[in-house]
This record gives C-alpha cells, sequence and structure tokens, in this order.
C-alpha cells in the first residue's frame, strides 16, 4: 500500500492531534497514530482510552488500507523534513513502513492496526451547534478554575449547563468560582455534563477563534466535537457537580471599581513578599483609596502599595490570595472591573465593566483568614 502526503500538512495535523498520546502509556499501542487511507483520503487517529482525536487530510492513494505508525518517531522525522512530499510504503503483512524524501529513505516499524482501540460511537445524542470562538472563549473563561484534587472528581472539569436561552460553564475548586453564560446558544433540552480539564485543553489548542459554526453531540458518556476535519471523542467525568448556586451571595452591597492592569500589577509587585503557601495579599479599603499589604513573617518580608479607585461602601479590611485574583483578572477583557463585597469572611464577587449582550460573566472568590 502506498501513499502520497505533503510533509508540512501532515506535520502540521499530527501537532494538532499529538497532545492526547500520554507519555507513560499502558498499552504500547497508544503510543501510535493510526492511519486509515481510503480514497485520497487519511484519517490519523490518536487515543489514550479517554480522549479520542481525528483529523482528516487529502492524499494521493490508489488503494485503501489502515496502519499504526509509532508517534514520536514520526512527529520528530517530519520536523526536520522542508516542504516537500512524502512518499509512505506500507507492507501491509509486516507493517513495515518506509518513507520517502527528496533525498532520504526512513524505515520504521508499524503495528496491526487491529489491536488498536475502537472509538466510542455517538449513540442516542443530542446534538447542538455554536461558533468555535464562542467555544473557544468558554474554555478560556473557565478552564483556570478547575480542580487538581482528584479525591473530588467532579470538580476536576468543567460543568456545562444547557438550556434552551443558552450555556454556562461552570469551574471551580472550592476557593473561587467561575460562571460564563453564552446567550447565543440554542441547546435542544436542558441537560448538564462535566468535560474533563485534558480534551478541553486539546480543543482550546486545535480550534480557530473565528466564527466557524462547529457542532457539540453529548450521551450519557460522552461528548463529541466535529469542526472541519477535526474531531474530538471524551468520555464525561461521571459525577455530581456541587450546587454552584448556592455558593454565590445575592446581596454583596459595597461596590469597588478599579483599573483592571493597574490593580493586576499591584498585586503581582505585593504578593512577591508574601508568604509562598498562602499568597495572602490584605487589602484595605477607605473612601477612593485602596491599599494592598502582604508579608512572610518567616523571612520578615513586606510590601505595602496603595491605588485609586472609585468605592461605594463602608470601610473595609479583606484578604485574598493574590495568585487567585491575577488568574481571575485575566478573564475580565475590560479596562475597568467591579468588586462586590459585604464583609471579611464573605465571598467576593468579579464583574467585568462592560460586556458583550452575548456574554455573562461571573467569577466568586473565597476570602483567606486576616492574620493580625
Amino acid at each position: 500500500m502506498k501513499f502520497i502526503v505533503s510533509s508540512s500538512a501532515l506535520l502540521k495535523q499530527l501537532q494538532q492531534i499529538n497532545g492526547v498520546i500520554n507519555a507513560n502509556t499502558v498499552l504500547p499501542i497508544l503510543e501510535d497514530f493510526l492511519f486509515e487511507i481510503e480514497k485520497d483520503k487519511l484519517t490519523v487517529v490518536a487515543t489514550d482510552l479517554e480522549t479520542v482525536m481525528k483529523v482528516h487530510l487529502d492524499i494521493e492513494a490508489k488503494e485503501s488500507g489502515k496502519v499504526c505508525i509509532p508517534a514520536k518517531i514520526l512527529i520528530e522525522s517530519l520536523k526536520n523534513l522542508a516542504e516537500q512530499p512524502l512518499t509512505f510504503n506500507i507492507d501491509i503483512k509486516t507493517f513495515a513502513i518506509e518513507l520517502t524524501s527528496d533525498n532520504g529513505k526512513y524505515k520504521v516499524m508499524g503495528e496491526n492496526p487491529d489491536n488498536f482501540p475502537k472509538e466510542p460511537v455517538a449513540d442516542n445524542a443530542n446534538s447542538f451547534t455554536m461558533t468555535s470562538s464562542a467555544l473557544v472563549t468558554a474554555i478560556n473563561k473557565s478552564l483556570f478554575a478547575v480542580s487538581n484534587d482528584d479525591l473530588r472528581p467532579a470538580m476536576t472539569g468543567v460543568f456545562f449547563e444547557l438550556d434552551q436561552k443558552g450555556l454556562t460553564c461552570v469551574a471551580t475548586d472550592a476557593h473561587r468560582l467561575v460562571k460564563y453564560k453564552r446567550n447565543d446558544v440554542v441547546c435542544p433540552k436542558t441537560d448538564t455534563f462535566i468535560v474533563p480539564k485534558k480534551p478541553l485543553n486539546l480543543l482550546k489548542s486545535a480550534l480557530p477563534d473565528n466564527e466557524d459554526e462547529l457542532t457539540l453531540s453529548y450521551n450519557s458518556n460522552h461528548l463529541f466535537v466535529k469542526h472541519g476535519g477535526t474531531e474530538l471523542v471524551c468520555r464525561l467525568i461521571d459525577a455530581r457537580f456541587p450546587d454552584y448556586k448556592v455558593v454565590i451571595p445575592v446581596d454583596n452591597p459595597y461596590k469597588l471599581t478599579v483599573n483592571k492592569v493597574d490593580f493586576q500589577n499591584a498585586l503581582r509587585r505585593v504578593s512577591v513578599f508574601s508568604n509562598k503557601s498562602t499568597n495572602q495579599v490584605a487589602i484595605s479599603i477607605n473612601g477612593s483609596e485602596l491599599q494592598l499589604a502582604a508579608q512572610d513573617v518567616d523571612f520578615s518580608f513586606e510590601g505595602n502599595e496603595r491605588m485609586a479607585c472609585q468605592y461605594d461602601g463602608e470601610d473595609l479590611q479583606i484578604a485574598f490570595n493574590a495568585k487567585f485574583l491575577i488568574e481571575m483578572l485575566n478573564a475580565a477583557e475590560t479596562q475597568e472591573i467591579n468588586i462586590e463585597l459585604s464583609t471579611s469572611t464573605k465571598a467576593g464577587i468579579i464583574k467585568p465593566t462592560e460586556e458583550d449582550a452575548n456574554e455573562e460573566l461571573l467569577m466568586l472568590v473565597m476570602p483567606l483568614m486576616l492574620n493580625n
């Protein structure tokens, strides 16, 4: 069996799906790409048993067939080739592969494609469409707040909440929570599912940030995402997501408005002097002045700054994890942000001052105990 493909086009597509492959897999076949050739079309598949990713390419081929090729050596060799047509010659009895370039021949041993895991089928799936940029934005604005605690599996993914009015993505690690809603997505019915972190990271890098339409389908076990020649299937997390609505304070009467970049930079500078295990920065608000203070008693480090703000409320002192605040401010893409507060022990709510008509972003951060 033989086919010819552009080296750079192949490398680009393989790099998109290479992230699926784990460094230390239990089954050696999972270190391979599955190549399926059918009538001038090549489909390449990568899987780690939980996530499957596929790409489609145009090639020149006379016959159909399948072979598994070790991913690492194939990508390494393609990286060092200039753009040119590559010829693959495959012996379908022994699975030996010979690659021929303009000025070289390379041999690699493939594996039997029959041993490659079968991918899940979209049985009884519900489907809806949204733009590629809407999904990429939803992932970017929520993924950073996902928990890494495997003892709470429900919180190690992003919670998708669907209804006819829109799509809401929620992520939390019990210290902070992000809720991002899109009103321009019409879902077939009210439903929920939890998508793990890894496939979302893969989608984030594989999808273009544009108005292309993509299709999302899901059933009780899997999510299927299709965009042009790229497809992703992942197993959903089988757990109950905590009731996030009860955590969000209904009434935070004090309103603080600050310049996002100034506030972020001040936090970065002051947090250098904070205790490295808590990253605690104390914020004191007094009229139109905001003071940030951090200290690490063990090393006698201390940092203080002041900045202007707009504040409507009683004087308040509250402490937060600076690292969390800095990450959350990245998700708000406005010049100024609003922080709604009530007491030093209640969660603060961060919102952008302006929003797109189709978007709603709400971020919640739990305060730290003030060490006076």
